[in-house]
C-alpha cells in the first residue's frame, strides 16, 4: 500500500494544498516553507510516538493569514492489500483498495475552546468518526527528526541490535556463545580480583578509607574499595561502546557526520528487519539525512536509504546531492505565496515525469541544484555560464543571496529545461544566440535563434494578443532571405520580435556572446588581450576557443566587467534580480 495523497486545509501555513506522493519521495523547499509541518500533519494520524495530548490542536495549528476556526488533514491510501491493515480496518477500505483517514480540528469563535475528531472511510463521502487511532498497530509512521541525539540513540539501539542478533542465532552458534560466555565470566572475575592489587589502587584505597574513618563511625565496619565491577558479564556486555578499528586498535569515532551515518544505518537496519513482518505497514520519514555529511556521502546515503527501506520513504532535504538520487517525478517542491504553502504541480506528478522524458541520463548535480532556486538563468554553454557568474559578482548581483542559479543547457535544448522548471514552478530567464542558419535543402537562411524562442513562447506561455499580432505581421520575414546577411526588412522584423520576446523572459544576443562582449565597453580590453592580432580576426578567434578564451580573459580582466553594469548584456541578470525582489 502507499500513502498517495495528503490534503491540508487551514493547517498551519497550508491554506488548501493537495500534495501527491510516490513510493520514494523527496520533499524540498526553502527554510520555513512548511516541510516539517507537512510531516507533522502525517504524524498526527500515524505516529505511535505521539500521545493523546500531542493530538490536541493549538492556536498555532490554525491557518494564520485568514480567519479560520477549523482545519483538516486527510490522508488517502491506495493499493491497500496487506492482510493486517485490511482486517484491522474492515469496512473502511473500498473495493478498489482505497482508504482515507482524516483529522479535523475545531475552535470555538467565542470561547476559543479547541477540539478534534478522527475519521476513517474508503473515500471522502464515506468518512465515519472513530474513537482513536487504533489502526496504528498495523499502520504507522517511523520518523527521524533533523535534531538527532546521535550518541543517545546509538547507545539505545545497540541493545535492540544485540537482542535481535541473539534471537536469530543457529543452535550451533548459541552453544559456541555459551562456552565463550563462561570463559568471559571466569576471565572477568580474575580481572576483578587483580585490579585492587595494583599498588597505586591499593594505596588510594587505604587513603580514602583513612579519611572516611575521620568523618564517621557509623560505617566503620564497611571498607570502601575501587572495584572494576566487571564480573557481571551481562552488565559488561551492555556497557560496550561503539568504536572504530584501525590497524587492530580501537579509535574514537570521528565527527558528527560519521555518527549520523551510524545513526541512520542502525535505524534503517532495525526498520528493515521490522518491515519484514506481515503484522505491520510502516511509512519511513527522515528529515535532512545529509546532516554533517560530505557531498559524496550524501549521495551514497540517499541511495542506501532508498534501497534499505523497503516500504514507502519520505525524505526532506536541502541537498542537491540528495536530490540527484531521486527521479524527478518523485520530488515535491513546496513554495509559499502570500503566506500559503502549496506543492508545485500538486507534488509528485506525471507532468514532471513527462518533462524529464527527454532529459533522462542528463540528470546531474547541476540541474538538481536548480530545484532549490527561486530563479534559474538558462544559458547555452560553458563560456556563457562562466561569463555571467563572474559578471554577476562584478555588478553587485549576489546569486547565492538571491537564490538564483545559472544553468547551462549545453546542447540539450532550452525547451526541455523550461518544461522542467515550469512543472516545478521555478521562474526562469534565458539568453541564447541570435543564430542565422541555412534552411536544409534550400538556398535560403533563417533567424534560427529567434524562431527557437518563438517556439518556447508558443509551447509554454498563454498566447498574448499583442505578440500574436506582431508575429502575424512580421514572422514571415524571419526566413527565406538568400544569404547569411539578412536584408533591412528582415533585420527590422527580427529586432521587433526580439524586443517583444524579452517580455516572456527570453533574451537574444545581437549575434552571439563573443560579438556582444567584443562590441561592448570591454572592446579595448579585448583588443589589448589579442595585442598582435588584426581586429577582424579577434572575434573568430574568440569563437574558436570560446570557454578557454573566456576563462583566460576573465582571469586577467575580472574587475573590468563592472563597466557593463548598465549595458544590455547585463539585462538578463538584472531581470533575475527584479523577479526576486518582487517575490
Amino acid at each position: 500500500m502507499i500513502l498517495s495523497n495528503v490534503h491540508l486545509v487551514g493547517f498551519r501555513n497550508y491554506k488548501d494544498a493537495v500534495i501527491n506522493l510516490k513510493q520514494k519521495t523527496l520533499l524540498i523547499g526553502a527554510n520555513d516553507v512548511g516541510k516539517t509541518n507537512f510531516l507533522w500533519a502525517i504524524r498526527l494520524l500515524l505516529d505511535r510516538g505521539l500521545s493523546d495530548n500531542d493530538l490536541e490542536p493549538k492556536d498555532s495549528d490554525f491557518f494564520a493569514f485568514e480567519e479560520t476556526n477549523e482545519f483538516s488533514i486527510t490522508l488517502t491510501f491506495e493499493d491497500v492489500n496487506e492482510d493486517c491493515v485490511v482486517s484491522k480496518l474492515k469496512g473502511k477500505i473500498s473495493d478498489d483498495n482505497k482508504l482515507v483517514l482524516a483529522y479535523r480540528a475545531y475552535r470555538d469563535k467565542v470561547t476559543g475552546a479547541k477540539s478534534y475528531k478522527l475519521f476513517a472511510g474508503f473515500n471522502y463521502d464515506s468518512l465515519e468518526e472513530i474513537e482513536d487511532r487504533y489502526y496504528r498497530k498495523v499502520l504507522s509512521i517511523k520518523y527521524i527528526s533533523s535534531r538527532r541525539e546521535l550518541f543517545n540513540y546509538i547507545n539505545r539501539e545497540k541493545a535492540y541490535l544485540f537482542q535481535n542478533a541473539k534471537e536469530n542465532r543457529s543452535e550451533t552458534e548459541a552453544k559456541e556463545d555459551d562456552l565463550l560466555y563462561s570463559e568471559l565470566k571466569a576471565d572477568l572475575k580474575t580481572i576483578d580480583d587483580k585490579i585492587p592489587r595494583l599498588k597505586y589502587i591499593s594505596s588510594a584505597t587505604k587513603t580514602i578509607n583513612s579519611e572516611l574513618s575521620k568523618l564517621s563511625l557509623h560505617h566503620s565496619r564497611q571498607e570502601v574499595v575501587f572495584d572494576a565491577a566487571t564480573s557481571d558479564v551481562d552488565d559488561f556486555i551492555s556497557n560496550v561502546t561503539i568504536a572504530s578499528k584501525s590497524n587492530s586498535k580501537s579509535v574514537q569515532i570521528g565527527g558528527d557526520g560519521r555518527l549520523n551515518q551510524i545513526h541512520l544505518a542502525l535505524w534503517a537496519s532495525r526498520n528493515e528487519l521490522a518491515q519484514g513482518s506481515i503484522k505491520e505497514v510502516a511509512i519511513f520519514c527522515i528529515e535532512e539525512p545529509e546532516v554533517h555529511l560530505h557531498p559524496h556521502q550524501q549521495r551514497k546515503l540517499a541511495e542506501y536509504l532508498n534501497e534499505s527501506l523497503k516500504g514507502q520513504v519520505i525524505l526532506t532535504s536541502h541537498s542537491p546531492q540528495i536530490a540527484a538520487e531521486f527521479t524527478p517525478n518523485s520530488i515535491i517542491r513546496l513554495l509559499n505565496e502570500k503566506g500559503a504553502t502549496r506543492a508545485a504541480s500538486k507534488g509528485c506528478s506525471e507532468v514532471i515525469d513527462a518533462a524529464f522524458c527527454d532529459f533522462g541520463f542528463r540528470m546531474s548535480i547541476i540541474p538538481a541544484e536548480a530545484f532549490f532556486s527561486d530563479v534559474v538563468f538558462l544559458v547555452e554553454g560553458p563560456s556563457d555560464e562562466l561569463f555571467y557568474k563572474t559578471l554577476s559578482k562584478q555588478i553587485g548581483i549576489d546569486l547565492d543571496k538571491l537564490n538564483i542559479s545559472i544553468l547551462m543547457v549545453d546542447g540539450v535544448g532550452f525547451s526541455t529545461f523550461v518544461t522542467i522548471l515550469n512543472s516545478l514552478e521555478i521562474r526562469w530567464i534565458l539568453k541564447t544566440d541570435n543564430d542565422i542558419s541555412k534552411i536544409p535543402k534550400k538556398d535560403e537562411y533563417r533567424f534560427a535563434g529567434i524562431q527557437r524562442c518563438i517556439n518556447i513562447y508558443r509551447n509554454h506561455f498563454q498566447l498574448d494578443a499583442d505578440m500574436e499580432k506582431l508575429l502575424k505581421e512580421e514572422q514571415s520575414f524571419l526566413q527565406g532571405f538568400k544569404s547569411k546577411t539578412p536584408g533591412d526588412v528582415n533585420k527590422k522584423a527580427a529586432a521587433m520580435i526580439r524586443a517583444s520576446l524579452e517580455k516572456f523572459n527570453m533574451h537574444l544576443s545581437d549575434d552571439d556572446l563573443e560579438n556582444d562582449v567584443f562590441n561592448s565597453a570591454l572592446k579595448d580590453d579585448i583588443t589589448s588581450y589579442f595585442h598582435d592580432m588584426d581586429e577582424a580576426e579577434i572575434v573568430p578567434s574568440m569563437q574558436l576557443k570560446k570557454a578557454t578564451f573566456m576563462y583566460d580573459f576573465i582571469k586577467e580582466n575580472r574587475e573590468r566587467l563592472s563597466i557593463l553594469a548598465e549595458s544590455k548584456i547585463s539585462q538578463p541578470l538584472i531581470q533575475c534580480r527584479n523577479i526576486i525582489e518582487k517575490l
